[in-house]
C-alpha cells in the first residue's frame, strides 16, 4: 500500500519549510494513505468517507503517534517536538495535548515525505501490520 510513497521524488526541500507547513503537507499525505487503504474494501462512498475521517482526525493521529514513537530516530523525534510546540490550542472538540500530538505526527509525515519517502513508507507499513 505504500509504493506510491516510495516512488515519490520531490524537488521541494523540507529544510526551508516550517513545522506547520510540514504538518499541512503531512495531513494530506496521511489522508491519501488512508484513502488508498480503504479503497480495497467494497463500501459506499459515504461509508468510505466516514472510515477515512475516523483515521485522519486528531485523536486517531495522536494514537498513531504513540504507536510510532518507539521506532523514530532522535532527529525524527525532534521534528515531532517542533510540530507539537507550534500546534496552538486547536479546535474546541479536541484537547490541546491531543491536538499537539496530532500536529507532531503530521509534521514528521510531511518532513519524511519530502526528505526520505522510503523511511515514511516503512513506518506506514509498520502501522498497517498492527492495524490489519
Amino acid at each position: 500500500m505504500t509504493d506510491w510513497i516510495r516512488y515519490t521524488k520531490s524537488t521541494i526541500s523540507p529544510d526551508g519549510l516550517g513545522p506547520l507547513q510540514l504538518a499541512w503537507l503531512g495531513d494530506a499525505v496521511w489522508e491519501m494513505h488512508q484513502r488508498l487503504r480503504h479503497c480495497r474494501f467494497p463500501m459506499r462512498s459515504k461509508e468510505l468517507h466516514n472510515s477515512v475521517v475516523n483515521e485522519v482526525n486528531a485523536s486517531s493521529q495522536a494514537r498513531v503517534m504513540r504507536q510510532l514513537e518507539p521506532f523514530l530516530t532522535e532527529e525524527e523525534k525532534d521534528f515531532v517536538r517542533r510540530g507539537r510546540n507550534k500546534a496552538g490550542k486547536g479546535p474546541k472538540n479536541v484537547d490541546a495535548c491531543t491536538y499537539a500530538s496530532a500536529t507532531g505526527f503530521e509534521t514528521i509525515v510531511g518532513w519524511l515525505f519530502l526528505k526520505n519517502p522510503e523511511r515514511l513508507a516503512y513506518l506506514f507499513d509498520l502501522l498497517d501490520r498492527s492495524i490489519n
